[in-house]
């Protein structure tokens, strides 16, 4: 299976290896305007009609022509190295703009784009695209993970939907059985797809607003030790033919409980009817219910040739169409779209299920921030596989941590005095 949106969800991924060849649709449609030939990028998406969908958009525009890359491989990887050089899009989502590329100059200020329409976009995700007051991307589509539960299997254990970490925990022994787990949190036992969900659940966060670490906290071994205890129960459905972002291991019935994404709902609604239910995950202590977001944003390199000719395509796809970016949402796949306007009266997102979900994200809702990087990121999610399946002590792998992280900030903040 391609990657698809919920790839940006998933912590830690890995670097690829080098530039792979795009495969290109020259789409655009020659007009008034500026006559600019603009070239845009996306990651390849897994859902069908996607790659259609955007080729249409590019075609409706009239002031520029368009040409749509869909490009297979590390996306990431491809259009970092593509900033670098002249031969490089013009517009292009990301998974970002990273803090490098934005201390680098590599991409364009994008504030004026939505100064009128700011407080539309919802926060969890405009924030980590935010950067010295100044927005860098445009967020185009928001996903999310959540809980979902078996109705009828929690009913006939007499457990009720969990809503704090201890109570996930007790559910999970409860609910897990010789032929069906309490919970699934991926193979690896939820150390890959977790991050800092916990952390926020707990009270934390992974940065402050400030800039400092923000899990340097006795509640943070606390709550990361409370993961284990699932593992160590044996609660944890473990080696399922397909990881946590497919809902096959839940709608067959091999756990009462997953942690999957929003992009799964039509399957599950379609495989079990209304016999399933959907949860933040739990707060832990004196925290509060806790839910990842992210969104792929449009952004415009500082090297095109037709800066202001590509963000006034930017404007007009991502700010203006509002039926469009409802459309690229909702239409070949299940998402949220980033504006809350848009998400308040799209009509599959109005009741069950699905609008819990959006309730979640909008009370709940957190990303990744800026400031944290892939270097923090790889040891924090290592400490986290250490403590989960080996019972590592969650307090002497967090100072490590706390220690890496503490680094990663103190170099970032050396580098924006210096860019």
């Amino acid at each position: 299976m391609t990657m698809s949106r919920r790839g940006l969800l998933a912590a830690g991924a890995g670097a690829g290896v080098g530039l792979l060849a795009a495969c290109g649709s020259d789409t655009g449609r020659g007009g008034g305007g500026s006559g600019a030939e603009l070239s845009q990028w996306y990651h390849q998406y897994g859902e069908a009609g996607t790659e259609q969908a955007v080729e249409r958009y590019a075609a409706a525009y009239k002031k520029a022509r368009v040409a749509v890359q869909w490009r297979p491989g590390n996306y990431d990887q491809q259009t970092a190295a593509a900033l670098l050089t002249d031969s490089g899009p013009d517009v292009f989502e990301v998974n970002g703009p990273t803090l490098d590329q934005i201390q680098g100059g590599q991409v364009v200020d994008l504030t004026e784009l939505v100064k009128d329409v700011e407080g539309d976009f919802d926060p969890a995700v405009l924030e980590p695209k935010t950067y010295d007051s100044r927005v860098w991307g445009i967020p185009q589509a928001i996903d999310m993970q959540m809980l979902y539960y078996r109705k009828s299997l929690l009913k006939d254990a007499g457990v009720e939907p969990p809503a704090t970490l201890d109570a996930l925990v007790d559910a999970a022994r409860k609910l897990t059985g010789s032929k069906v787990k309490g919970l699934f949190l991926g193979n690896d036992g939820g150390a890959g797809v977790l991050g800092g969900t916990p952390l926020y659940a707990a009270g934390l966060q992974l940065v402050t607003g400030d800039g400092k670490v923000g899990f340097d906290d006795p509640a943070a071994a606390r709550t990361l030790g409370k993961l284990h205890r699932l593992y160590a129960d044996k609660s944890l459905l473990l080696g399922a033919p397909a990881d946590w972002s497919d809902p096959s291991a839940f709608v067959q019935g091999l756990t009462a409980m997953q942690w999957c994404g929003l992009w799964a709902l039509p399957q599950v609604q379609k495989e079990l009817g209304d016999d399933f239910g959907v949860l933040p995950f739990p707060k832990d202590g004196g925290g509060r219910p806790s839910v990842p977001v992210g969104a792929y944003g449009a952004a415009v390199s500082a090297r095109s040739r037709h800066k202001e000719a590509a963000k006034e395509f930017v404007r007009w796809l991502w700010v203006e169409r509002a039926d469009l970016q409802e459309d690229f949402a909702l239409s070949y796949g299940f998402h949220i779209p980033a504006r809350v306007s848009l998400a308040k009266k799209a009509a599959k997102l109005r009741s069950g299920p699905a609008a819990d979900a959006v309730r979640f994200t909008t009370e709940h809702g957190y990303a990744q921030p800026l400031l944290w990087t892939p270097a923090g990121q790889t040891a924090y999610q290592d400490a986290l596989s250490r403590i989960i399946r080996g019972g590592a002590s969650p307090e002497s792998e967090l100072r490590a941590v706390v220690r890496k992280v503490a680094g990663e900030l103190d170099r970032v903040k050396k580098a924006k005095k210096t860019s």
